[in-house]
């Protein structure tokens, strides 16, 4: 134990993977004392259920992508696996830490029980912890009057500029030093063929050939499973874990937006604004992690069927545009929006499972998951707010839609590749006459389909439809608006 210890501030990065926009090291370089970069691979979060090898990997990538870049002024961050209690009680063998600098997480319960148990350390051990706001999330909250212009000042707010000096930082060999007191995590990562690389530089590669060119369709294919993986700008996971700020990206599609591509951009811009509000709404309700933000839809009842929620996650449903959007989403973790509600539709209405079995599976399969927007969303997609238009996707209509060409069964599905158009989109229509000249038979080549999709969709439609006339679900709506409804909702929708 050093006796003599200097003292240092930290930086403890979470979900803000980014040398710039960073309020936290701003915050701490303006403070006038050498700073450590921290990452603590968390074994509470690496052990909780939402969370998949894919995350760690992209926050490996962007750790080495940062590292590459702090090289330069002779330091790195210190990655370790522990608790973050543990980590900090460990560097105060070697450092008096003064103040630790973080932004405020809107995470999992997990990690809001750990920023409760982190204050407690911070206060009986005399150290300050400054947390900035993240992307414009204000802490807090208890409606939403002027939420969105104070939002839309921040985003409009000139982006933060960190300036580097060697002097300013734990050398590199000073942390090597460290290193042999910590469990240590190895960032190297396996080749992949699908997932997109974390890191900051991988994220600008993306928004540029989204800006300068691929935005040019974007409306046009938003929805289309195959185009929407060219057309759409591929960002959700660089923000999601803080590659790049969500101002960063507004003010870069400014930029770029003029008349001509005002439709495709300002689209984008607005999609920005309700990532936001969601993001905020979970901020301001956390327990929806759980349970129905309306109240009134926690006695909804389901039966779970292990039979049909195995088939839904293996992507063997017997429809075969819910089974390439499985099988898709988890060999790349990518996957548009409107076919992962469509996936949610089907579980929650179609199967008439409770949305909370289909969370950690698809949390997990995410590459950019974020709680704020997944709970929410999978509430409302599920049709348990009783503020949202209840809607239930038909999967056959929209694969013909939307995949008319079927590329996309073909590629996700490959044992149906070779059937004609109108087979492809419904193979439960083939005679047994049809199955033979296709050489495909129902049941063993394909699973036929597991539920009578007719029945299903009444089911839930006139289930849902009646609850929305509960005076409790009333009651709940009423409330649920009066905390999270904008003075001026069109503000979202706006396009210039």
């Amino acid at each position: 134990m050093n006796i003599n210890k200097e003292e240092i501030h930290i930086v403890w990065f979470k979900r803000d993977l980014r040398l710039q926009d960073n309020e936290a090291i701003q915050n701490a370089l303006k403070a006038n004392k050498r700073v450590l970069f921290l990452y603590v691979f968390e074994n509470s979060l690496i052990e909780d259920p939402h969370y998949d090898t894919r995350h760690w990997n992209f926050i490996k990538e962007s750790l080495v992508n940062l590292n590459a870049d702090l090289k330069k002024y002779n330091t790195k961050i210190l990655c370790v696996q522990t608790e973050v209690v543990s980590a900090f009680n460990q560097l105060f063998d070697s450092y008096f830490i003064n103040t630790v600098f973080s932004h405020q997480e809107t995470g999992l319960l997990t990690t809001y029980n750990r920023d409760k148990e982190f204050t407690r350390y911070c206060r009986n051990n005399s150290i300050n912890w400054v947390e900035n706001n993240n992307n414009g999330i204000l802490r807090g909250l208890l409606n939403r009057e002027d939420w969105f212009e104070k939002w839309d000042d921040y985003m409009y707010d000139s982006l933060i500029t960190n300036q580097f000096n060697s002097k300013n930082f734990i050398s590199i060999e000073e942390i090597t030093k460290l290193e042999k007191y910590f469990h240590i995590v190895n960032l190297e990562t396996p080749k992949h063929k699908y997932f997109q690389k974390g890191g900051t530089k991988t994220a600008w590669r993306y928004a540029d050939t989204f800006f300068q060119k691929r935005h040019e369709k974007y409306m046009y294919h938003i929805s289309k499973p195959s185009l929407a993986r060219e057309s759409c700008s591929r960002l959700s996971p660089y923000i999601a874990w803080g590659n790049v700020s969500i101002r960063q990206i507004f003010q870069e599609a400014l930029k770029y937006k003029t008349e001509a591509n005002k439709r495709h951009l300002g689209a984008f811009i607005s999609r920005l604004r309700w990532q936001a509000h969601f993001i905020q709404k979970f901020e301001m309700e956390h327990t929806m992690e759980n349970a129905s933000i309306n109240k009134g839809y926690q006695k909804l009842k389901k039966s779970i069927s292990v039979k049909y929620q195995k088939a839904w996650e293996e992507g063997k449903t017997g429809f075969p545009l819910i089974d390439a959007c499985m099988r898709c989403l988890q060999e790349t973790g990518y996957l548009n929006f409107r076919m992962r509600a469509m996936l949610v539709s089907f579980f929650t209405h179609i199967l008439w499972q409770p949305w909370q079995a289909s969370s950690q599976h698809l949390s997990k399969l995410f590459l950019d998951f974020e709680p704020g927007i997944h709970f929410p969303q999978l509430q409302m997609n599920a049709g348990e707010t009783g503020i949202n238009i209840l809607r239930i996707y038909n999967p056959v209509k929209n694969s013909l839609e939307h995949d008319e060409d079927g590329s996309f069964i073909k590629k996700w599905v490959p044992e149906l590749a070779h059937l004609s158009i109108p087979f492809l989109h419904e193979p439960y229509l083939m005679t047994p006459l049809d199955e033979q000249f296709n050489n495909l038979e129902l049941g063993i080549d394909y699973p036929k389909p597991i539920v009578d999709i007719k029945i299903a969709r009444k089911k839930a439609s006139d289930t849902l439809w009646n609850m929305k006339k509960n005076a409790n679900v009333k009651k709940e709506s009423l409330r649920i608006l009066k905390k999270h409804t904008l003075s001026d909702r069109n503000s979202l929708l706006e396009n210039n």
